[in-house]
């Protein structure tokens, strides 16, 4: 890679080694990601899921709260991110039939000099991955699938609008 590529690319620096962006200069604003994925699995697992009888217990309330638990400790998992002060938090697990399985959608806002995009990611991921392992005992072919940013606003770059 040459010296105008590693220029171009925010986290490596003109050697080429990986770095922390200094967002120091940036204007404090309103930031806002929502995230999305899915789960797929069998129809029988999923009505059993929705009944209450998968052997670990509450898997979408479980999932929920893993996901805002992640989106919060989303710094010490991805190496180059920045700790953010995050002011909302909502995972939302809803059932979808023609899955069948669950779809997940997380939304994440702050006020600050860098976005959350990777904090809604992180939420969908770890729910998703919670869901699996609550509701592995009735199915372990489920999928983890789709894990996308649909949304960002706030900060220079603009807004971005996913599908």
């Amino acid at each position: 890679m040459n010296q105008s590529e590693t220029q171009s690319l925010s986290h490596l620096d003109a050697s080429g080694q990986a770095h922390m962006v200094d967002v120091s200069a940036k204007n404090v604003t309103v930031r806002r990601a929502i995230a999305a994925g899915q789960v797929r699995m069998q129809a029988e697992t999923l009505a059993a899921i929705e009944a209450g009888n998968a052997p670990k217990g509450d898997v979408l309330g479980t999932a929920r709260l893993a996901g805002i638990m992640a989106a919060k400790q989303t710094a010490n998992l991805i190496p180059l991110c920045h700790p953010l002060p995050i002011q909302k938090v909502e995972v939302r697990i809803t059932p979808d039939p023609a899955l069948p399985g669950y779809q997940i959608q997380a939304e994440v806002k702050t006020k600050g000099e860098t976005g959350v995009e990777m904090e809604a990611l992180t939420a969908v991921s770890v729910a998703a991955l919670t869901l699996y392992d609550m509701a592995k005992a009735l199915e372990k072919s489920m999928q983890i699938e789709g894990i996308r940013l649909l949304h960002k606003s706030g900060g220079k770059s603009g807004d971005y609008q996913g599908t």
